[in-house]
């Protein structure tokens, strides 16, 4: 028996065709096994591809499954933003969803319609880990090319997350972004070592019209060079700014923009939104735009 899946290439974080992350988006994937979504990943070469199904219970109202080139991810930021992107755009789409992975359930929220629909995605703050030490720091610098002089030092070296765990290193200009020489194979020997997947390398821009941060992130370990543009690290980096007193909060809110994947020629921006319920970090939103480039079908 024949059956037939709907593909779509679909790029997260931006409204211009061929920049932002390109993402594969599988939809009816139900009957699919997973060597077959793994054989779909390899073949649409994504560094993400996100396939929906159908629930399995009653605390969500669609499931998702990410696969890398390589293997399985929990959670993916800009792939859940292509594919509720995708779904948003169905006849009659719910303005609200929650979207169960192996990482857990998260609140996706459309916000504006036609050219300006955003997606927003709630999850809970992440897990603020260790500093490194001086070892450990001077490793990962000269693994990125990186003098100590360019760090910012209101913002020390630390890794951020649970499942997805980033090393977050803040520079103190866009130029230090530009001169990063990164040793792929040294920082994939780091991950292991520090505990860290990937390193999200940034600038605090506070005079720009209309962001408050630079970055490029790299994640050899996962099997990516350098990641365009991340949605789970930006909120990473905005549970990292709150705690260090540097982000500006109106009432119980606290807001900014980050633009990455210039280096790549794939412009993007993530808005990134924290809750707080008194002094504490209640949730994180992180919200982009999306693309589409073209669908297809596949036959099994």
């Amino acid at each position: 028996m024949t059956r037939k899946i709907q593909v779509h290439q679909v790029d997260a974080f931006t409204r211009e065709p061929f920049t932002g992350n390109p993402t594969g988006v599988v939809l009816n994937a139900d009957a699919l096994t997973e060597a077959q979504m793994l054989a779909i990943a390899r073949e649409l070469n994504n560094a993400e591809t996100a396939f929906i199904l159908s629930p399995d219970g009653d605390d969500h109202t669609v499931r998702a499954r990410f696969f890398t080139p390589r293997s399985e991810a929990g959670f993916v930021g800009h792939a859940t933003v292509a594919a509720q992107y995708v779904l948003s755009r169905r006849h009659e789409a719910p303005r609200w969803q929650r979207q169960k992975s192996k990482a857990g359930i998260v609140d996706v929220e459309v916000r504006g319609n036609d050219e300006d629909r955003r997606i927003a995605i709630r999850r809970a703050p992440p897990l603020l880990g260790r500093e490194l030490n001086d070892r450990e720091r001077l490793a990962v610098l000269d693994a990125l090319a990186l003098a100590s002089e360019s760090l910012d030092t209101r913002l020390p070296l630390r890794i951020v997350g649970a499942a997805g765990t980033r090393l977050l290193i803040g520079v103190r200009g866009p130029e230090h972004l530009k001169q990063l020489k990164p040793d792929l194979a040294r920082l994939t020997t780091l991950s292991a070592q520090i505990g860290a997947a990937g390193y999200f390398v940034f600038t605090l821009k506070p005079n720009a019209a209309d962001h408050l941060t630079e970055s490029r992130m790299f994640c050899p370990a996962l099997g990516i060079s350098e990641d365009p543009v991340s949605g789970n690290a930006h909120g990473l980096l905005g549970a990292y700014l709150a705690h260090l007193g540097l982000l500006a909060r109106s009432g119980a809110r606290a807001r900014f923009t980050g633009i990455q994947g210039h280096s790549l020629h794939r412009p993007g921006r993530v808005e990134v939104e924290l809750e707080f319920t008194g002094s504490d970090l209640a949730g994180v939103w992180i919200s982009g735009q999306a693309v589409s480039i073209f669908q297809t079908e596949i036959a099994f």
